[in-house]
Formats: structure tokens, C-alpha cells, sequence
């Protein structure tokens, strides 16, 4: 059997930077131990699947260890292969998830996404989050990822957390985020339970990070920028119950899986 395979980087303009995902057009779906499989074996964040489904497509997720319930920057990348590779005609493209109906837009030189925005609520503290990430954080807030805010960028830059003390906290993942110098904020995502011990730039953060930071700041529309060594950049708005988060794709490979 051959799959079709392209490897997408999300959030950026050019290779070599943004989060890569590894994309699967499928005519059907095939056993999810093959679909981890082939997840497994790609060895990244994120390998995205999807089937036509009448004039949308069923999507779904897998780290190298498990399917997630959403992912952005691997929807970024779908949508990627199917206008510039597949030519999708239109400029609205629907897809079925885990997480409800997923809707991305053309806009320009960007693909805006919409999704649930996930408020983080305030906790009793745990020391054990700030000791595993390290730095000293402002305050920690959590939805499904736990959040950490930090006085500055170069101290979520400087950042070097014990992944092993972050996966015995639990929860799905660790934001750390604080105010930006040359956009809104900056952030870091570490999911060391997800097989993903930081990840380069994660469209899912920001259904937290976007209503935190519009509170905080008193603003809707929201640059961004993930400070991992990869980097990448993000233009968000608070919409509501939901955020609208947009980037830029770059293709950096396609061909065929064998099995």
C-alpha cells in the first residue's frame, strides 16, 4: 500500500523554521494501530489524517505516542496540502473533530483557523509546576494545559524544565508565557506526556493564551510569537467562545509511504 505524505512547517513563511507536521491524505481510514504507526515512525509533533467526508473531511491527530483531540498547527498544515496541493476549490475549508467542527479561511497570505477558546482559571498554587519548569512565575493558571506566566520574554527564553518532574504533575501540557517586547506575548508549550517535550509553535496554546491575554491586555486582536529554538508567529483574535488564530505554511517535502 502506498500514502500519500507531505510535511507541512505551520506558522511559518519558509522552511527550516515554524512546527513541521507530517500530513496523510486518506481515501478511508485505516486501523488506528497503523495510523499510530506511521505517527510513530514520522517522529513528529504531530501526524495529521484525513478522509473526504461530502464537501468536508473527517481530521484527526497522532504524536508519536497518541491521538490528541486537537492540534493546530497539524490543521494548518492540512489545510495547506488540500487548497496548494490537492486544489481545493473555495476559500473555506470544514473539518470534522475530535474537538466539534474545525473551520479554516483563506485570508490573504495567511490560513486563519477557528477554534474553542479555553479560558485558563487561577488554582491553588503547586510548587512542584514552578520547581519542573524552573524561573520564577508570576502566577499559574490552568485549563487543559496548565499556564504559567513569567515577568519577561528572556526569562521564558531561558527556560529549561525538568521533563521528567513535568510528567509525573500530570495533565495534558505547560504553558509558559509572558508579555512580548516586539508583539503582544511570547509562549513555550512542553508536553513531555505527549511523547512532545517542547513543541515548536502549538495552535491548541492559544485557545488559552488568546482570552488570557485579551483580559489581560484589553484587546481582542493579538500578535504572538513561540519562542522555542524553531520559533513561530501567530495572529489571533478573541471572537467570543472562540479564537481565531492564523499563520503562515511553508512545504518542505512530499512522497509516498510504503507498507
Amino acid at each position: 500500500m502506498e500514502i500519500p505524505i507531505f510535511q507541512v512547517d505551520a506558522f511559518s513563511s519558509s522552511v527550516f523554521s515554524g512546527n513541521p507536521a507530517a500530513v496523510c491524505p486518506l481515501e478511508e481510514w485505516l486501523p488506528d494501530a497503523t495510523l499510530q504507526a506511521i505517527a510513530a515512525e514520522n517522529n513528529l509533533a504531530e501526524t495529521a489524517y484525513f478522509v473526504p467526508n461530502g464537501n468536508a473531511f473527517h481530521l484527526r491527530w497522532f504524536t508519536p505516542v497518541c491521538e490528541v483531540d486537537l492540534c493546530g498547527h497539524a490543521t494548518l498544515a492540512s489545510a495547506h496540502v488540500l487548497f496548494e496541493e490537492l486544489k481545493a476549490p473555495g476559500e473555506v475549508l470544514r473539518f470534522a473533530t475530535k474537538s466539534g467542527e474545525l473551520v479554516v479561511k483563506r485570508d490573504g497570505d495567511l490560513l486563519s483557523m477557528n477554534f474553542p477558546s479555553w479560558p485558563p482559571a487561577r488554582i491553588d498554587p503547586d510548587p512542584r509546576i514552578a520547581a519542573a519548569l524552573g524561573g520564577n512565575p508570576v502566577e499559574i493558571l490552568a485549563s487543559r494545559d496548565f499556564l504559567a506566566r513569567y515577568n519577561s520574554a528572556a526569562d521564558v527564553r531561558a527556560l529549561s524544565p525538568d521533563m521528567e518532574a513535568l510528567k509525573s504533575i500530570g495533565g495534558f501540557a505547560f504553558i509558559a508565557t509572558a508579555p512580548g517586547t516586539d508583539c503582544d506575548f511570547v509562549s513555550r508549550f512542553f508536553a513531555p506526556s505527549q511523547g512532545i517535550p517542547e513543541d515548536p509553535v502549538t495552535g491548541s496554546a492559544h485557545c488559552t493564551l488568546i482570552p488570557y491575554w485579551a483580559g489581560e491586555l484589553g484587546k481582542t486582536n493579538l500578535h504572538a510569537k513561540q519562542i522555542s529554538r524553531r520559533g513561530g508567529e501567530l495572529f489571533c483574535k478573541l471572537a467570543g467562545d472562540r479564537v481565531e488564530i492564523a499563520g503562515q505554511t511553508a512545504l518542505f517535502l512530499k512522497g509516498k509511504i510504503v507498507i
